[in-house]
């Protein structure tokens, strides 16, 4: 059994307006990442691509020790995949449907899709048309979960959510990764999500990775430094600085490799460090996302 659950190298599909470029990661199993980026950034088309739901141009990927899309067969049986554009057969009941998809996957946990009925507060008379927003997307959870998948892909699946409805989700979420042989990939724009529940985050943005990996260095290395900088002082120039903010004698300095030494190069300098403050996942996601375009562009 692979320690791995997503291993992907150089993959690229190019369309009309849009390519995704040479993306690389990798998702140990007992682990969740979270897939943050723009609307538009490539998050589900490389989600579909781990699914075989369309095939990269070039590169490598392997889902549960399985190459894609050659051996996409023998991977889907152990793969969940929810989307929000996925659709419930509306007439049907939510009882309809599981017993739909017990009848085709043996792995369907009988006992675990009643528990999951009662968390939701969902009733199996009841038909999927007359479910509300929120009540579907756990309906289509309930589903995928009661096969006891290993690898679950997420694609948006708190878009719509209220708030009470998006805990519910996440709380579920958790609670599948008791179990170190599975393993979680969601795509989110909700970095308040993504930093409740990942273990791993990757940034992506425009068809390219711009950043990725663990929660707590994210969240150790980035800061926002503020500076007073009297007349006279240049700054010097100092490695791992993603943005610099000059207004009068103040100064904003954000970084994603904070130090000590970083610190006294300023101050050494003849700055005057004010503040050091910490950023929220949202925070840094925005600064990753315009360095990378500001690189890009230059």
């Amino acid at each position: 059994m692979t320690d791995l659950a997503i291993e992907v190298e150089g993959v690229a599909k190019a369309y009309r307006f849009f390519a995704l470029s040479d993306v690389k990661l990798t998702l140990p199993c007992g682990q969740i990442m979270g897939l943050v980026g723009p609307n538009g950034a490539g998050k589900s088309t490389l989600i579909r691509i781990l699914m075989s739901l369309i095939h990269q141009d070039q590169g490598q990927v392997r889902v549960l020790g399985h190459s894609m899309p050659e051996e996409q067969v023998a991977a889907k049986w152990q793969v969940g995949y929810v989307s929000d554009d996925m659709r419930l057969y509306g007439f049907g009941t939510l009882g309809w449907h599981m017993r739909f998809v017990a009848s085709i996957y043996p792995g369907w946990d009988a006992p675990y899709a009643q528990t999951l009925l009662k968390r939701f507060n969902l009733r199996t008379e009841q038909q999927i048309r007359h479910l509300s927003h929120g009540e579907r997307a756990k309906a289509t959870l309930l589903l995928m979960l009661a096969r006891r998948p290993r690898l679950l892909l997420l694609d948006e699946p708190t878009t719509g959510l209220d708030p009470v409805a998006r805990h519910e989700l996440l709380v579920e979420l958790m609670d599948v990764l008791r179990d170190e042989r599975r393993a979680i990939l969601f795509s989110s724009h909700n970095t308040q999500d993504v930093e409740q529940i990942s273990d791993q985050i990757t940034f992506i943005d425009r068809g390219r990775i711009i950043d990725s990996s663990d929660k707590e260095s994210f969240i150790e290395r980035w800061r926002r430094l503020k500076l007073e900088v009297p007349a006279g002082v240049t700054l010097p120039g100092v490695a791992g600085v993603v943005d610099l903010d000059v207004s009068g004698h103040l100064a904003t300095v954000t970084t994603n490799a904070h130090s000590d030494e970083l610190e006294r190069a300023y101050v050494n300098a003849g700055a005057t460090l004010h503040e050091v403050q910490r950023m929220t996942l949202e925070e840094i996601f925005v600064a990753n996302v315009m360095a990378s375009r500001r690189e890009r562009a230059s």
